[in-house]
């Protein structure tokens, strides 16, 4: 009997062995994809899909009726075809009949339900609710309302009506943001402000954890319904998001590779990692890939050109010339090699940035370095050389610090007086927006991938602090172009008008363009598909994450 029972328990021991060794490998074949989001995550709500870290999230979890691929064009997601009406107002879209919400217990028999047209009614209905207060409630201003209610109407489960008051090209676009996924309605009776933490939806991947702050854990929905050419989305078994806020520690932990991507550079390693002139360092060569793509970010110097504000009284900015010869003053090249290690490229032509439809560097006349115009200009608006001059104060803050000295140095030597006022970045928002400061530091980065929200900023009806228009720069024939451009569908048409608008906006120079940002993506040399596009939206649904050890 003994000797039976130890046979046993050998026996035992040995198939536990054996079990978690079977389990080990198991778990090593998943593949997870890891980031580190050092910023923090507030919210899986797509209503408060307001920043980078929620955003990129959302994306994973959420779906809505149209996405972007990677030149930014609206394609079917949710909705498989959409007809615009003639005159631009009524957008009808036809639904897949496969898509269903993540498996829950909310549901009956705890399974997803399937996703119908008044899902979308509730969801666009939910954003627009005051009682949310949703940050992207803006989206459908441009909606129609009947009796205080926006026209949002479901013809039958697989077809959605929206009606806009007026004509508006980019809507499309607009229904690409995040803010638009569609959500279930039994989720938010079931959790009410707690959806944030506990997200229900269509993505191809469902929350599986998440302690705030630590880590954050999502895995694959077995039911999604996108595939690439017969092949189940995703391709990945899970993703995992941790919140290591010291970027360096962050960077660390990418180049051990406990982490598989990294976007953007900090100036913390920004020397280990690029060389001067912005490529991969070697020694990296063999671990890392390093992608670059157009952003939709213009950084810029503001000037307020309305002389009748209070706080622009007798300032030579008034004066175009001036602006003008600000433009030509200062060698925009030199500064992104020696500032920016040539991340981005130097703001030589228009306000639009590379990355959108239609732009063309050579197509808009931009400025270059030119100091010899730049004395000629100072000359025809009165100070030749500089002399008489009033002081120019140029607001930034901290952050830029470097590149408003560099911009003051060259200045300075044509005879300007250019000083530099630095001020938290939140109280300088606050005042460009109240319109107290004359010259100012700026960056615009696109809510939706269409010009129009770039030449938004220009356009007399949206002066701050109503929208917009720090610059308080008004035109009535960049209005004319404005307008007619929001009522013509033909894109190439379109296209041409925003150009003209561009130019424009150059010649009387209400804005000095610095450079156009860039996304800067590391990944692992295992990671394949991760691709790029000029919102740096991540997707990760096409992911894949290779073992190289079995190549």
């Amino acid at each position: 009997m003994p000797r039976f029972l130890a046979l046993f328990f050998v026996l035992m021991i040995f198939c536990l062995i054996s079990s978690c060794r079977h389990s080990q490998k198991s778990d090593n074949k998943r593949t997870v994809f890891r980031y580190n989001e050092s910023s923090g995550i507030s919210s899986l709500d797509p209503a408060f899909a307001r920043n980078q870290a929620n955003i990129w999230a959302i994306n994973q979890l959420f779906n809505g009726l149209l996405q972007l691929d990677e030149q930014l064009s609206p394609q079917p997601c949710i909705a498989k075809s959409w007809i615009i009406s003639e005159n631009g107002l009524v957008y009808t879209f036809h639904l897949r009949n496969d898509v269903y919400f993540h498996d829950s217990g909310i549901f009956t028999f705890g399974k997803g339900r399937k996703v119908v047209a008044n899902d979308f009614v509730y969801s666009f209905n939910r954003l627009t609710d005051p009682t949310t207060a949703s940050p992207g409630a803006w989206i459908f201003n441009q909606v129609e309302q009947v009796n205080n209610k926006y026209a949002f109407k479901a013809l039958n489960d697989t077809t959605l009506e929206i009606r806009l008051k007026s004509p508006f090209p980019p809507f499309p676009g607009l229904l690409c943001m995040q803010y638009c996924s569609v959500i279930p309605r039994e989720a938010i009776d079931a959790y009410g402000a707690d959806f944030r933490k506990n997200p229900i939806g269509t993505g191809p991947f469902r929350l599986k954890y998440w302690k705030e702050g630590v880590k954050l854990v999502m895995e694959k929905n077995q039911h999604y319904f996108e595939n690439e050419n017969g092949a189940t989305l995703p391709y990945l078994d899970a993703i995992s998001v941790s919140f290591i806020v010291d970027k360096q520690s962050a960077f660390l932990e990418f180049i051990k590779g406990n982490l598989d991507f990294m976007s953007g550079i900090d100036a913390s390693y920004k020397d280990e990692l690029l060389s001067r002139s912005g490529e991969l360092n070697p020694k990296y060569a063999s671990k890392i890939s390093l992608t670059k793509a157009p952003y939709l970010n213009t950084e810029y110097l503001g000037i307020l050109v309305d002389s009748s504000m209070r706080s622009n009284a007798n300032n030579p900015l008034s004066d175009q010339y001036i602006r003008q010869a600000i433009n030509y003053g200062f060698d925009r090249v030199k500064m992104m090699q020696y500032l920016r290690n040539n991340i981005g490229i130097a703001g030589t032509a228009g306000f639009i940035p590379p990355g959108l439809p239609w732009f063309e560097t050579s197509e808009i006349p931009g400025y270059n370095f030119n100091p010899a115009l730049a004395k000629e200009l100072m000359a025809k608006a009165g100070y030749p050389g500089g002399a008489g001059l009033p002081p120019i104060t140029l607001s930034t803050n901290a952050s830029y610090l470097d590149l408003c000295k560099y911009i003051q140095s060259q200045l300075n030597e044509l005879g300007f007086d250019i000083r530099i006022d630095v001020s938290p970045p939140a109280t300088l928002r606050d005042m460009i927006a109240k319109s107290e400061v004359p010259f100012f530091r700026g960056s615009w980065i696109a809510d939706y991938p269409d010009a129009e929200n770039y030449l938004s900023l220009f356009t007399t009806a949206n002066f701050c602090p109503v929208g917009p228009n720090y610059t308080h720069f008004s035109d009535k024939e960049f209005d004319k172009l404005y307008n007619q451009a929001l009522t013509e569908r033909n894109d190439s048409v379109r296209g041409k008008l925003y150009m003209k608008m561009d130019q424009l906006i150059m010649k009387k120079a209400p804005v000095v363009v610095l450079y156009y940002d860039q996304v800067l993506r590391f990944s692992g040399n295992n990671i394949r598909n991760l691709g790029s596009n000029p919102l740096n939206l991540l997707t990760l649904k096409k992911v894949q994450k290779i073992n190289l050890s079995n190549q």
